[in-house]
Parts: C-alpha cells; structure tokens; sequence
C-alpha cells in the first residue's frame, strides 16, 4: 500500500478515476474487514492468513494470464526485503493497533493514520535519496501532516496519564503510525524491481508469498492459531474479502492505475481511503469520530495536497 511521486503525471481519464475509486474503497476495506476479523482473531493469525490467501489468489490470476515465476535467487531476495517492508512489519503494526484503539473508533481511525504514509515517504526519500529531495511545498505538507497527527493523539496523552485504556489507545495509534513509516521506506525499495526486470505483477504475487514464509513460523508459535475456536461464517468472510479483494485484486488495480495514469495520480487514493473507511464503519460498525479526529483529518490532507502539489500548480500556473 506503499505509493511513491514522481514529477509529472498524465491527465486522468474517466476510467482511471472509476479505478480509482474502487481500489480507494477495496483499501478503506481493508480497516473494515480487519475490525471484523479481529473481535475473534489475533493480530499476527489475520495478517497471515491475509497474505497467504492474497498469495494464492494471485498466484491463480498469474497462472490464468500466462505470467510465469521469477526464478532468480537475487529477485527472491528482494521479494523478501519488499514482503518485510510493505507487508510482515506494517500489517502487524496497523492490525495489532487497530486492535488496541478503542472499538469505536478502531477502522476509521486506523485509516486516517495509515494516509500519513505519504508524509514519511516523502522524509525517507530526502534522507535516502539525492532525487527526491524536499522542496517547500513538500515542507509544508510534512509540518501539516504531522500536526494532524499530533492533534488526534494529544488529548489522549492527557487522559489518566497514558495509563489503561488511555495507554492502549495511544499505543494502537503509534502501532499505526509506524506501520505508515515502514510503508514509506517501502516505497523506496520497491523501486529497485523496475531495474530489475520484474513484472509488477510478479513483485505483487512475489511480496505476499515471501511474506507467507515469514509469517507463518511467527504466528504459529505466537498464536497457535489451531487451538482457537472456530471463527463463525461472517469473521471467514471478512479474512477472505480482505485476503482476495482488499489484497490480491487490490494490488492488480494498483499496478494498472500505476501503469496508464503514473505514480503521482495513484497518489490521490491516499486521499480518498480514509472516506472509504469512515463510511464503512460509520454505517456497518457504528464508529463515530470525535471532532480532534476529524480536524485531524483535514489537516492531514491539506499536508498531502502541498506534497501532490497540485493545488499549488491550480493556484499559481493559471
């Protein structure tokens, strides 16, 4: 779910926007799906069953397509590095987080934090790059995205001294907050694929089974997921809807958004995840944000409008 710039972009078309609003929602489902999941399942059990099911899924579009494997040891390594990066460290981190924020807020709240992604890519390419440096507008945006943040999660630092539920809220919210972290520094290292010679559609299926490998010696003995009751038919749907849809078919309308419309477009979705979210928990689980969380929000997205630069240019370049 990782996204990174690049300095020019195509004019969208009307079907690119129609993709872009479905990958937006197949994303804010992910938060959705996840907040069923969990009531039942442990944090590192969902992620795994989510990554193995997506592997297999694609591995069955790529098999139906004609695709075939990498078969390179140095391509598998990769695979490895980008499954740790933009799938093992960040899954975890936004499930268990959104596992420990109060239920009320868990899915919507998990999202918001999640678009801040794009503010850490930003400050990880500035860091690690000599091409990506930042500019005032891109400044900008990393001060506003980081005081949405700091809005959201202050009047929770006040409450009872950060002990208790509190605590735990404020922890779930870091949790999500490194996962958007490691997300960005995802972004970067996935850029090596292109130069590589890999198809996207190989790094999609390649990520999410190496990811499986890794996960699944970690669940099993964290969780013992055999030992935990059978999960009724509407918590089996959840992981597989997020498995299939949110993953797998995700990643495939990714990698064709990123492929006729560029990086910099396929950056809005970040913009329009946590609607998707919001909407699906305000009206299937009851969630209701508080004011800080929407004003949060707003300023979070103000922060990735001076990134995307775009509102800058209408301004401006009239």
């Amino acid at each position: 779910m990782s996204i990174a710039a690049t300095p020019a972009a195509p004019v969208l078309s009307t079907r690119d926007w129609g993709l872009l609003l479905i990958l937006s929602v197949l994303w804010g489902g992910t938060f959705f799906f996840a907040a069923i999941a969990l009531a039942v399942l442990p944090p590192l059990t969902l992620v795994l069953a989510r990554v193995t099911i997506g592997a297999l899924a694609l591995l069955a579009w790529l098999r139906l397509a004609g695709i075939a494997l990498p078969a390179s040891p140095r391509v598998w390594l990769a695979f490895f590095g980008m499954g740790l990066l933009n799938n093992v460290l960040p899954f975890s981190l936004n499930f268990w987080g959104q596992a420990a924020m109060p239920r009320e807020i868990a899915a919507s709240l998990a999202s918001i934090l999640n678009a801040t992604t794009p503010v850490f890519a930003v400050i990880s390419a500035h860091v690690l790059t000599r091409d990506e440096k930042l500019n005032p507008g891109k400044a900008v945006g990393v001060l506003l995205g980081f005081a949405g943040v700091a809005l959201m999660i202050a009047p929770r630092l006040g409450d009872a001294g950060g002990i208790g539920a509190a605590g735990h809220a404020v922890t779930g919210m870091l949790a999500c907050l490194s996962g958007a972290v490691i997300y960005g520094l995802a972004g970067l290292f996935g850029r090596r694929f292109k130069a590589m010679g890999v198809m996207p559609q190989q790094t999609a299926f390649g990520q999410l089974a190496a990811s499986s490998v890794m996960m699944a010696p970690i669940a099993l003995a964290t969780d013992r997921p055999w030992t935990l009751a059978m999960p009724e038919p509407q918590v089996w749907a959840a992981v597989l809807a997020l498995a299939i849809l949110s993953t797998a078919f995700a990643y495939v309308l990714y990698f064709r958004i990123l492929a006729t419309a560029g990086a910099t477009n396929l950056m809005l979705v970040t913009f329009l995840i946590p609607v998707s979210a919001i909407l699906l928990g305000s009206v299937f689980l009851g969630e209701h944000l508080q004011a800080v969380h929407v004003g949060g929000m707003a300023l979070i997205g103000l922060g990735l409008a001076a990134i995307d630069g775009r509102l800058a240019r209408l301004l401006f370049n009239r």
